[in-house]
């Protein structure tokens, strides 16, 4: 079904957008950085992809799960969409790493403590 892999990543972002808006990780708690942050890891990554595609290590594969438009050759649409995500995806994830490094100590659960 073309389109798919697209709709896919979109509600995966809207997911990790969700997580954010609720624990503010990223976007939430900053958006000028997270956005000047998601904006420059997509550069990168695209950068690192048009090397890849030049020295024929990259190549797009066949997949029904593809739009079918290229940007590039061998640039699928989807492609700068997956790596915004995987930049957003980093910053949040960095966000909750570093909320639980710098919390509160480990406290005992429930079932952990003795009655």
């Amino acid at each position: 079904m073309p389109g798919l892999y697209l709709l896919a990543l979109l509600v995966s972002l809207c997911g990790v957008g969700l997580l954010d808006r609720r624990f503010r990780l990223a976007f939430w708690r900053d958006r000028r950085r997270t956005v000047i942050a998601s904006v420059l890891g997509t550069a990168f990554f695209l950068l690192w992809d048009a090397v890849g595609i030049a020295t024929g290590v990259f190549v797009k594969g066949d997949s029904p799960a593809l739009l079918g438009v290229d940007l590039a050759p061998h640039l699928p649409l989807e492609e700068p969409v997956f790596l915004l995500f995987l930049s957003y995806l980093a910053l949040v994830a960095y966000g909750g790493a570093r909320r639980r490094h710098e919390g509160r100590p480990h406290e005992p659960r429930r079932r952990d403590v003795a009655p």
